[in-house]
């Protein structure tokens, strides 16, 4: 090992994910740019969107019917004067000044509400009669109205730097006049993977290799996470090859290493980190799947002066474990490379439709489907033959999460879930 020393540190699955998340709030943003809204679905945030004026900029009614002064709606049935009627987007100069005692405004949903006005009656409860209008039904003060401002003030935070544009940010974004938005530029990612078992998905393997699946889901998860994903060609279990492998890798944002992990004679990616001087934080974690996952930071050479570290992470070769482990620790660092800030890890509850027996001793994150309609929903295990069962996986949506002291967990119990 030219020298090189690995000392194991194996984490609990809370430390190494602490660990992680301590890495990440390190990260310095990346560099911005500019790109048209509808291109913005998914990116991250570089500057925050502000509200150009009050929102709403006018009382709205959120109903069809009459504005009225609920005071005068005491002595029921009660019969109004109507003035008028406003409809949304009216001109200013159409819309009457102020309501009066006893006089109603027909008005539809989206419309400005008058002054004098403080509630509108749904047009259910209304009977028009000429320039008349029977009301049966009394409103409070404040029914059926949104507030000028009651979504926010002129200047306010609509969405915060950092956050990922969703459709609804979209839509804010929108709302106040945004057609361009800064955002933060995706990091490039990676993906190495290795072993002479190994072979393109366009090959045709021998008896004993296997198609290259794990790169490409890693590249579906690093685009969901925010970042691009940069393929590398397959590493042999060879040194000289895999090391200038994983030196053009950390040259990138990000390096993820899939397979060569493990204790095996031929598991060489921790020896070859160890020998250009990376430094670890930790080199497995008790979990399953995925206990062999390493965490750490190292330098290219290449780009020292420009970019002195790259954090690296090296997943099992299994596919269910290079899935689960991605989720768990690599997202929350690509997350900030990509500009995102911190988030917390949250698991979901359902309720256990199978019993479920397991040795202590592990987190265990097991492939799993949550059935069920509305807020009637099970979860069972889907049936797997262990981490490399890409097709169990295939087959399930969530993953539950079985605490490292429970061995037994009945049917009916309420377990964590996290959704894939």
């Amino acid at each position: 090992m030219a020298g090189a020393e690995i000392v194991a540190n194996v984490l609990s699955f809370e430390d190494a994910r602490r660990a992680v998340e301590h890495q990440a709030v390190l990260v310095q943003p990346p560099e911005t740019e500019i790109v048209a809204l509808d291109d913005a679905a998914e990116r991250v945030l570089a500057e925050p969107v502000l509200a150009d004026r009050d929102l709403p900029p006018f009382p709205r009614s959120t109903r069809d019917g009459y504005a009225v002064r609920s005071a005068d709606l005491r002595n029921l049935p009660a019969l109004l004067e109507v003035i008028g009627e406003v409809r949304a987007g009216e001109k200013p100069d159409k819309i009457p000044a102020s309501i009066g005692v006893g006089q109603a405004l027909s008005i539809m949903t989206g419309a400005p509400v008058p002054a004098g006005a403080d509630a509108v009656v749904m047009v259910e409860y209304t009977l028009q009669r000429g320039r008349q209008v029977e009301v049966t039904r009394g409103a409070e003060t404040g029914e059926n109205i949104v507030a000028r401002a009651a979504e926010a003030s002129h200047g306010a935070v609509l969405a915060e730097r950092g956050s990922r544009l969703t459709e609804a940010s979209i839509a804010l974004a929108a709302s106040v006049g945004k057609s361009k938005l800064a955002v933060y530029r995706r990091p490039k990612v990676a993906v190495l993977t290795t072993g002479d078992e190994i072979v393109e998905v366009d090959a045709d393997p021998g008896p004993t290799q296997i198609r290259n699946s794990n790169g490409h889901s890693l590249a579906v998860q690093i685009r969901r996470a925010g970042g691009d994903p940069v393929p590398f060609p397959i590493a042999p279990d060879e040194l000289i090859g895999l090391r200038r492998s994983i030196e053009q890798g950390l040259a990138s944002d990000l390096l993820l290493m899939t397979g060569g992990v493990s204790m095996g004679r031929y598991d060489l990616v921790e020896q070859v980190l160890a020998e250009l001087h990376t430094e670890f934080f930790f080199t497995g974690a008790k979990i399953q799947p995925g206990r062999p996952v390493v965490f750490g930071r190292g330098t290219s050479y290449a780009r020292a002066e420009q970019k002195p570290s790259t954090y690296f992470f090296g997943l099992p070769g299994n596919p269910v474990s290079t899935m689960v482990t991605f989720e768990l620790f690599a997202r929350p660092m690509l997350e900030a490379l990509a500009g995102m800030s911190p988030r917390k890890l949250v698991f979901l509850y359902a309720k256990l439709k199978s019993e479920i027996h397991v040795k202590p001793g592990l987190r265990r994150f097991l492939p799993a489907t949550m059935s069920g309609e509305f807020e009637n929903s099970e979860v069972a295990l889907v049936p797997w033959q262990g981490s490399g069962d890409v097709a169990a996986t295939a087959r399930a949506n969530c993953y539950v999460v079985i605490p490292l002291d429970r061995e037994r967990i009945s049917a009916g119990e309420f377990v964590p879930v996290m959704m894939r």
